[in-house]
């Protein structure tokens, strides 16, 4: 079983259950969108300690989580599973999600750099993307950055040192450009 040196932040008990399944791990739960002031500020302390990954779930609060620890630790590790992989039967995350996409997640961690610039909103435009739903979740998925609008793409691909040329190269291996 693989071990995950890193604590990986989750929202609740039943991720920490399927993470503990599928890896050697420690997670800290935020209790969903009840992540309060004390668990923000053990979150920072595991991260000067040991590092952190966040990987919640792919829907609006998850989000809302990710930011919140972003805000708090910027130079934190994201792991993101798509929407597609953590539809359940009755629900959307982490816990649903089918264990080979939470292993890609983890495989493909990703950290942000908030003052990076590698690709221009003009190159960003130049690509088609806007107005392309499919290419622009394509391009989520090819980076591993989760999911998002426009915008949110944008800022995830210079956080990430994308740029344009990259982009163009993995959409001409997937035959989409």
């Amino acid at each position: 079983m693989k071990k995950i040196k890193e604590i990986v932040v989750v929202e609740g008990k039943t991720d920490t259950q399927v993470l503990k399944e599928l890896f050697e791990v420690e997670t800290i739960e935020t209790q969903g969108l009840g992540l309060n002031e004390k668990t923000l500020e053990y979150i920072k302390k595991a991260n000067e300690t040991r590092g952190i990954i966040v990987l919640t779930d792919p829907d609006y609060p998850g989000m809302k989580i990710r930011n919140m620890i972003k805000d708090v630790v910027p130079n934190c590790k994201h792991a993101f599973v798509d929407r597609k992989d953590a539809i359940g039967e009755k629900k959307l995350g982490i816990a649903e999600a089918r264990k080979e996409a939470i292993i890609e997640a983890l495989d493909n961690v990703v950290s942000f750099d908030e003052n990076s610039q590698s690709i221009s909103w003009e190159e960003f435009i130049d690509l088609d993307i806007i107005g392309n739903k499919k290419k622009r979740l394509l391009v989520y998925d090819l980076f591993h950055l989760g999911y998002g609008n426009n915008k949110t793409l944008f800022k995830r691909l210079n956080m990430v040192g994308i740029t344009k040329e990259d982009i163009i190269n993995e959409l001409k291996r997937q035959d989409s450009y």
